[in-house]
């Protein structure tokens, strides 16, 4: 049995004065351990649903649960809960809020009243980890998107969150910065944060995640494995997320060399190259 990090339950939820609802029953968990992503079109309700995820929304109807305990919405709970589950927002400017890149990471630090020495030695480690101790100084508003990106996530790590939930991380950033980006996720994980990222990049989630969550119009719509998302290719055609081009390039292979090679569909173009090179090695 899936043991859930993070469980939603039926959630539902419509902004004062919107339209309509944006979650709609939605029930979803995050399996502890995992590289997740959430796919959907934009506008289907990715970004309300992390803002359940450490209680900065209280659901209308429905329950969060961490660990399968219902979330306490007491201030004292929702302390605890954002120290827990550590939230990146799509647009780092909405929570990028001192001068400098260090005192920025500090912030949520001093909240918790540490130590001087112990907060210095904390922000010290980050810095390095993100490669960003040259910056330590730097006015925050000096920084490229990428940096302020990479700021917003060391803020967010210093507090060694157990989740790490990340709204369209890549969004706007060039190849480059995308691989760098998940390449930190990746040290990230191997550390034992399970990380949930949203995105409508299939290429990205199909390459990167362990666990694809699909959804659509505030519901859930698919929860599985990669390779199980793939065999639904009406439903991610349907929501404009398509086949990722690697699936794309495997099944214009002639048969006979996906047979030999494994019938599996590669995750990277790095797997693909491997498993063709193995393929003609042996003919």
């Amino acid at each position: 049995m899936t043991s859930w990090l993070l469980e939603f339950v039926d959630l539902h939820y419509a902004y004062p004065g919107g339209r309509g609802p944006v979650l709609k029953g939605l029930s979803l968990g995050i399996p502890e351990g995992k590289k997740c992503a959430l796919l959907g079109r934009n506008g289907c309700g990715k970004s309300t649903l992390f803002l359940h995820g450490n209680g900065i929304i209280q659901p209308q109807q429905g329950q969060v649960l961490w660990r399968g305990t219902p979330l306490s919405y007491k201030r004292a709970a929702l302390q605890e809960m954002t120290q827990k589950v550590g939230l990146v927002f799509q647009d780092p400017e909405h929570q990028l809020i001192a001068g400098t890149v260090a005192e920025d990471i500090s912030y949520g630090l001093c909240n918790r009243n540490l130590p001087a020495d112990v907060i210095r030695e904390k922000v010290r480690a980050v810095l390095d980890a993100f490669g960003m101790t040259e910056l330590a100084d730097v006015p925050i508003h000096h920084l490229s998107l990428g940096q302020k990106r990479r700021l917003a996530l060391a803020g967010v790590m210093v507090l060694a969150p157990e989740l790490l939930l990340l709204d369209e991380p890549t969004a706007y950033l060039d190849r480059y910065q995308t691989k760098n980006l998940l390449r930190e996720l990746d040290a990230i994980h191997q550390n034992g944060t399970t990380v949930l990222m949203a995105t409508h990049d299939m290429d990205i989630a199909f390459e990167w995640a362990e666990w694809l969550c699909v959804m659509d119009e505030g519901r859930l719509i698919f929860a599985g494995e990669p390779q199980e998302a793939l065999a639904r290719k009406e439903m991610l055609e349907s929501l404009h997320l398509g086949l990722p081009l690697i699936a794309e390039l495997w099944e214009a292979l002639p048969p006979e060399w996906r047979r030999e090679a494994g019938e599996r569909i590669p995750c990277s173009l790095e797997e693909l190259k491997t498993r063709l090179a193995v393929h003609a090695a042996a003919r």
